[in-house]
């Protein structure tokens, strides 16, 4: 090429650079309003915004982009969503346990798992249970069929106590522990059930934890309002004092405002946990796991309230169910 041919073929470059832009980034600008907003959107906003951790790619592309094609006002707007990205990646919102009192604690492994229509390998769970040496352990979508197949698998040894509503399809959820449990009701005005149960705490001090099995309706469909109030159902199950932990699939990731609004502990109630975020692992995927071609998200989590705290969390891929299983040491703050 000659030296007169090379700046043409660079401002042609360039111009194919600041056209790739507007694809590249106006997907991009439009989550991210939805994201920055707080408002009630629609299905469509409530979906696309559980994906934002995956913006940083496109996000990062328009940045390139924006400089390849010497456009000041694509590389001001790219730098602002660049910016952006990386504030919500890295939040600093995120709130971690109270500080430890003076006194003891008690320490136990909780996991939580979405079963997909009671679908799940009973003996993988089992298996897992046996392995992480879990004490607590909630499932949703829990059906009398996987009850029967868990039980014939070794869950009943390992776990004893439970609380259960076993419903066909999708209605159902459990508690299983080795610490003794006892059924304090279900959350009201749910469309799944989501049992809760007060589990005593064998250290001689009487304490005990309140436990929920989450399970809140995915946003889709006309299923929106009945999302929002399952969440915010979830949210008051919080009695203001006590060791609390909820427990489950709440479809929902971190970068919903509704999720946000449940830790955040408005309304008199205190501010919660979400123990990935709080490890920092709140973007490990929990879903899917298989049958959707979608990048993964985390709808999966244990929260808990602040005389909680969490370490070692971890996902695991459990065969016949397109969640994870979600677990993590807890270290419970007694009297």
């Amino acid at each position: 090429m000659t030296a007169s041919g090379r700046p043409a073929g660079r401002r042609r470059a360039a111009t194919v650079c600041r056209w790739l832009f507007f694809p590249v980034a106006l997907p991009v600008a439009a989550v991210s309003g939805v994201r920055a907003v707080p408002v009630d959107w629609p299905v469509l906003g409530v979906q696309l915004v559980a994906f934002t951790p995956w913006l940083a790619v496109p996000a990062a592309a328009a940045l390139f982009l924006a400089f390849a094609g010497r456009s000041r006002w694509q590389q001001v707007l790219a730098a602002a969503l660049a910016g952006c990205q990386v504030f919500w990646l890295f939040p600093l919102e995120i709130r971690e346990p109270a500080a430890k009192a003076a006194g003891k604690s008690v320490s136990l492994v909780a996991m939580s798992i979405n079963s997909e229509l009671g679908g799940v390998d009973a003996g993988g769970v089992v298996a897992l249970v046996r392995e992480l040496h879990v004490d607590l352990l909630a499932v949703e979508e829990y059906t009398p069929e996987l009850a029967r197949k868990l039980t014939a698998a070794g869950l009943d040894g390992l776990l004893p106590h439970r609380v259960a509503q076993a419903r066909e399809h999708a209605g159902g959820a459990a508690i299983y522990s080795s610490y003794n449990l006892t059924a304090s009701g279900m959350l009201p005005d749910t469309r799944f059930a989501m049992p809760v149960a007060r589990l005593d705490l064998a250290d001689g001090s009487g304490s005990s934890v309140r436990v929920v099995a989450v399970h809140s309706l995915a946003p889709v469909g006309d299923g929106l309002d009945q999302w929002r109030s399952d969440l915010a159902a979830v949210a008051r199950a919080d009695t203001g004092s006590g060791p609390l932990l909820l427990a489950g699939d709440f479809n929902a990731t971190y970068d919903h405002r509704e999720f946000r609004t449940l830790l955040a502990g408005k309304g008199g109630r205190r501010p919660l946990v979400d123990v990935a975020a709080a490890g920092g692992s709140r973007l490990v995927p929990t879903w899917p796991m298989r049958g959707y071609r979608l990048p993964g998200i985390a709808l999966d989590h244990l929260v808990t309230s602040p005389d909680i705290s969490g370490s070692g969390y971890s996902v695991h891929r459990v065969g016949g169910t397109d969640h994870a299983a979600v677990a993590a040491t807890l270290d419970i703050q007694v009297p």
